[in-house]
């Protein structure tokens, strides 16, 4: 769900080697309200907020994101490719989640493609068609229809963390 990255030369950008990401408009409006919103405990379907040491300032760095969770495993996506969220956890390897007023230490693990494409083929895919508008969701407002059309070539730019629990 964040859009920090703003990337150069367009609105698109690749990532892993494969497929464009765009960040919509409306994302970067939302993301500071929902923020603040979730900080105050409301609550947003799947979504948490996760905080992460900025790999640059070392500063905590918090965004909302969806949180997937199926056969009591946790797995955050970056569907809009390499923001700044994604390459915060690359660096740092982990963070905190917060739902409502429950924090959560976690460990994020990047998947590999091969991995994150079986996850969207096995976990995404069968979730988002549950849903009555869940193709327009993921397909539209999101932009990731790939996801559920080509999950290989998603998985080259759409990265796939899962979340570990931290001991306190």
């Amino acid at each position: 769900m964040a859009a920090q990255l703003k990337p150069a030369g367009g609105r698109g950008h690749s990532t892993r080697g494969g497929g464009s990401t765009r960040v919509p408009f409306i994302v970067p409006i939302l993301n500071p309200i929902v923020r603040r919103l979730m900080g105050a405990g409301f609550p947003f379907g799947p979504n948490a907020l996760l905080t992460v040491r900025g790999r640059k300032t070392g500063r905590p760095r918090t965004t909302p994101v969806a949180v997937v969770e199926a056969g009591g495993r946790r797995w955050v996506v970056g569907t809009f490719g390499d923001v700044n969220w994604v390459r915060n956890l690359r660096a740092a390897g982990e963070g905190t989640i917060t739902l409502g007023r429950r924090q959560e230490r976690v460990r994020g693990v990047e998947l590999s493609p091969d991995e994150a494409a079986a996850f969207f083929t096995e976990v995404i895919g069968p979730y988002v068609r549950r849903l009555a508008l869940g193709r327009l969701l993921i397909g539209t407002v999101l932009g990731a229809g790939e996801v559920l059309d080509d999950p290989a070539r998603a998985a080259r730019s759409r990265p796939v963390f899962e979340l570990t629990p931290q001991p306190p």
